[in-house]
């Protein structure tokens, strides 16, 4: 009963069969692969995918894990549980009915049920095997007798006659029920490592499909990201449109009302000159001299400038002020600088992190040999400079060299380091000689005697050599090159960490941004910045 309890719970709530290859939802529930696979492909059409078990609904095609140990147990049951076939091979003596076989007597070739199998003979000659339709394939061909031993010269199957007078004489031969074992173990030894190696390759898989979901999921959070961004730069023109489209609007009305109010002045300017024109022309029209000289104010009728002449009419002719050739596109322009800024800034947001991290320089655990200067920001390489004590010298910081201190070589580390998040920081080597920048651990000790960049497997860095042919590039993980002779144009580079990811990038800065190369591991400790050179200097970038 515990038994058929048991193969109830290990059946797929799909097929109703046995789990085969079974996977798991996020929900929890269990199904086989196959199974659940055509289950969520007719689901593709509308795009919302759903548990058969609890109508659980998922946004996106949902992931499948491997469940391991249900596949385990499903097997272990069907190893003590195998399926019962129907037995076709009934009792030779029941002819009445036929009643299904439990044994097969070699001696008789007969199939014997409980009832006649309880009367049969016990002689050592009766030898009983499972019910079986091929008894005469049990007996030696020759002889007809039973196949009791094995030829291992041969590798046949032989009887007593065939040891002792037959073609197998004098031949090496085994028990059939002890080369059975053997050949037994020797499965057994081959099984087991054979599920051993299922078993790792059944690991790789599941780590594969892990780092898949990783993938997936990151590329998720980086497409919602992008979705907000652009969603915020939609708005963020809307708004741009509607205040510049605002400013020629006031412009427009402005300049109407002004508009406006000059042409009613020179209406009221062309009726007064009407009217002298008339009063003119009658005068030129008289024929009595007498009353053509005795007219009072002739002179202002002959004066053109009276009543304001053009000076009213100058500078109205509309053209930037009403379409925002001036102001308004002025204005419009510096809202899409900071538009542009502000693009970038988000960009660098989903990319990089939260803006540039804070690193500065630790002064107390630096090589003798190197300047800090620029706040902590910026690291130079001089000989042999000899300083008692701690020292400002020109916005240079020095230490005084002791044992307890002094590094074997001209590095430094920063002062912090990162344990989570996602972080990024510029360096700029346009006056640095042979050099290395990245990160490392700080179990290091840098300050104590111990140097990044070595064969410790506790650094990643990226590498510029300068020789007699020009600057050579490269990325490397401890002291190894791992990307070499990279074409570089640049001299500012970038180094990105995201910790929960066990990702550090490197980048060129250029336009566009050019991606170099990205180590991924687990990352065990804080990760600090560091600083290796023998020439010249390096700065850290502040700039956002």
């Amino acid at each position: 009963m515990a038994s058929a309890g048991l193969g109830k719970e290990l059946e797929c709530s799909v097929c109703l069969s046995l789990y085969t290859d079974p996977v798991t939802l996020r929900c929890g529930h269990n199904f086989c692969r196959d199974c659940i696979d055509q289950v969520l492909t007719t689901q593709d059409g509308s795009r919302v995918y759903s548990c058969p078990e609890c109508r659980e609904e998922f946004r996106e095609r949902p992931t499948l894990q491997r469940n391991i140990t249900l596949r385990n147990v499903v097997e272990n049951f069907l190893s003590t549980h195998p399926p019962q076939e129907e037995t076709k091979i009934f009792c030779t003596y029941c002819v009445d009915s036929p009643v299904p076989a439990v044994k097969s007597c070699l001696q008789c070739e007969a199939s014997l049920c409980d009832k006649h199998l309880r009367v049969h003979s016990k002689g050592p000659e009766h030898v009983l095997t499972d019910p079986s339709t091929s008894l005469e394939n049990r007996k030696c061909p020759v002889h007809k007798k039973i196949l009791e031993y094995y030829c291992t010269e041969d590798a046949a199957c032989i009887c007593v006659s065939c040891s002792l007078a037959g073609e197998h004489r004098g031949h090496q031969v085994e028990m059939l029920d002890e080369v059975s074992e053997k050949k037994k173990n020797q499965l057994r030894n081959g099984l087991q490592k054979i599920a051993t190696k299922r078993n790792k390759t059944e690991e790789r898989v599941q780590s594969l499909e892990e780092s898949s979901r990783k993938a997936q999921e990151k590329a998720s959070r980086k497409a919602e990201r992008v979705i907000v961004l652009f969603i915020d730069i939609r708005r963020r023109l809307e708004d741009l449109e509607k205040k510049i489209l605002s400013d020629i609007s006031r412009q427009k009305d402005k300049m109407s009302l002004s508009l406006s109010d000059a042409i009613h002045k020179l209406e009221i300017q062309k009726d007064e000159l009407s009217r002298k024109m008339k009063d003119i022309e009658e005068l030129c029209n008289m024929t009595d001299p007498l009353t053509v000289l005795q007219e009072p104010d002739t002179g202002d009728l002959c004066d053109p400038e009276e009543g304001g002449g053009d000076e009213d009419t100058g500078g109205h002719d509309g053209g930037d002020e009403v379409t925002g050739g001036h102001d308004g596109g002025d204005q419009g322009l510096k809202l899409f600088t900071c538009l542009s800024n502000a693009l970038k800034s988000d960009l660098n947001v989903i990319f990089f992190g939260q803006g540039p991290a804070d690193i500065l320089l630790d002064v107390e655990n630096t090589d003798k040999n190197i300047f800090i200067s620029d706040g902590c920001i910026t690291a130079s390489y001089g000989q042999n400079f000899q300083y008692t004590g701690m020292m400002h010298y020109n916005n240079m910081f020095r230490i005084q060299e002791t044992k307890s201190w002094r590094s074997q070589s001209p590095q430094v580390m920063s002062r912090t380091g990162f344990s989570s998040g996602r972080h990024y920081w510029d360096v700029d080597l346009s006056r640095s000689g042979t050099c290395r920048v990245g990160m490392c651990y700080p179990s290091i000790g840098i300050g104590k005697g111990g140097q990044a960049f070595t064969g410790d497997n506790k650094s990643w860095y990226f590498s510029k050599t300068n020789g007699n042919w020009g600057s050579q590039y490269s990325v490397g993980h401890g002291s190894q090159d791992i990307v070499k002779s990279l074409q570089i144009s640049g001299n500012i580079f970038r180094i990105s960490l995201d910790y929960e990811a066990g990702e550090l990038s490197f980048y060129e800065l250029c336009d566009p941004i050019r991606h170099l190369h990205t180590f991924t591991t687990t990352f065990t400790e804080p990760l600090h910045a560091a600083l290796w050179l023998n020439e010249g200097c390096i700065k850290i970038s502040t700039k956002k």
